[in-house]
């Protein structure tokens, strides 16, 4: 089924951000028109996103039209990065928060009032409260991984992973390692386990079907389209919160193996296209 006919029925739409609507070199081309023609359609539109490499605001700058300006408000866009942040201010009182990231990440730790510090930089005479894992660039790998897995040798303090993603699209079919990639590193060498956020969890989803049953009362799970290119994150979650899901076959999903990965996973979505531009 094509994309645009696919969307009439649904008043709300969550959206999945790479692989969907952006890739490691930006936003796809057509995707702005895509978000224009649904909003001039009446459709809330969410993006829900394991990217916590930088903050809402600064994601909301990528979606914009040339006359109608931002096309989706940092409001309507959930990121994994908000739920650690959440779970760092309940959890962590004063004190460092060592990280693995770039230096937009950093957002998620300081706008809850706490200090960030780069754990390249971290020694164990800092006494970091916790670490964060928000994104796989910034930092290099064997300095930042080695140091994180001696501080946790000496300290037993929680570790967040703010993108539980595995790979992420690059171009074409190719996808690179993400940040839920090396906290699965981390708590192999460690023997521990560590605490993800992100889809599938289902906090990302009932986050931002509050948020659309606020605009729209009466509203069920089955109102809502979940459309994502990962079957383990997007489609699993939304499944499991009730929504309808889309599998776009532009991302982490390359179409000549679609059909064997669903089967495979036994992750089977609603509606398979290839593209939101179909």
């Amino acid at each position: 089924m094509d994309f645009s006919e696919l969307t009439e029925r649904y008043p709300v739409i969550f959206l999945d951000a790479f692989g969907v609507l952006k890739n490691a070199s930006g936003v796809l081309p057509g995707s702005a028109a895509v978000l224009d023609r649904l909003r001039s359609q009446g459709k809330d539109i969410y993006i829900l996103t394991n990217d916590a490499s930088r903050s809402p605001e600064q994601m909301a700058r990528s979606y914009v039209h040339a006359e109608r300006g931002t096309l989706v408000p940092a409001e309507k866009i959930l990121s994994s990065g908000l739920l650690a942040s959440e779970f760092l201010a309940e959890t962590v009182g004063e004190g460092p928060v060592a990280y693995l990231g770039t230096a937009s990440s950093a957002y998620f730790i300081e706008q809850v009032g706490l200090r960030a510090l780069p754990v390249e930089e971290c020694r164990t005479q800092d006494s970091p409260k916790a670490i964060a894992i928000l994104d796989d660039e910034g930092f290099d790998w064997s300095i930042a991984l080695n140091r994180c897995l001696n501080l946790l040798r000496e300290a037993e303090i929680p570790v967040v992973v703010a993108n539980a993603d595995l790979t992420y699209p690059v171009r074409g079919n190719e996808v690179a390692l993400a940040a839920g990639s090396l906290g699965r590193l981390l708590e192999a060498a460690l023997g521990r386990d560590l605490i993800f956020f992100g889809k599938p969890d289902p906090r990302m989803f009932s986050s931002a079907f509050a948020r659309a049953a606020t605009q729209h009362p009466g509203l069920r799970p089955g109102d809502v389209l979940m459309v994502g290119d990962t079957l383990e994150t997007d489609i699993l979650g939304g499944a499991r919160f009730g929504l309808d899901t889309a599998l776009v076959l532009s991302g982490n999903t390359p179409p000549d193996r679609a059909e064997e990965m669903i089967e495979i996973s036994g992750i089977r979505p609603n509606h398979v296209c290839s593209s939101i531009l179909s």
